[in-house]
């Protein structure tokens, strides 16, 4: 007959990797459903040139009237509405992915812009919006004297 050693903490080691592995994956998944969300209705890229500011944003299926984007006190806002397809009476939806209504996000821009000169252009299902940075005063070495 063999003897086993008996561990107190053994089973207390299971259950807490247990519990971790419960966390872990319930974890993940909702900080990958929050990085979705994150993203909201619309995916968005965001370039600085040296003349420019460049916010392309992917909204497919839009009509240019049902996007609005103004800019005020740095901030610059893309909105719009996505409408629903008007029902079928033919049949059901086995699935629903697509977004659907009213939409907004908000950019923080951190640079001077010439307000009046920001261009939008929507082609192909992209929103292009540029705006065009301010000439920034160059910066002078001045002598100030230690009193």
């Amino acid at each position: 007959m063999t003897l086993i050693k008996w561990d107190p903490f053994r089973e207390i080691v299971a259950l807490q990797n247990s519990v971790n592995r419960l966390f872990d994956e319930n974890l993940r998944a909702l900080w990958q459903s929050e990085r979705r969300d994150q993203a909201g209705f619309f995916p968005v890229d965001i370039k600085e040139t040296p003349e420019n500011i460049v916010i392309k944003a992917e909204l497919p299926g839009m009509a240019r009237e049902d996007i609005k984007v103004t800019f005020n006190d740095g901030l610059i806002t893309i909105k719009g509405e996505r409408r629903q397809e008007s029902k079928e009476e033919n049949g059901n939806f086995l699935r629903v992915e697509r977004r659907y209504g009213v939409f907004s996000r908000t950019f923080s821009v951190d640079v001077p812009v010439k307000a009046a000169e920001i261009k939008a252009s929507y082609k192909d299902g992209v929103l292009e919006v540029i705006l065009p940075r301010e000439n920034e005063s160059k910066a002078q070495e001045v002598q100030i004297q230690v009193e």
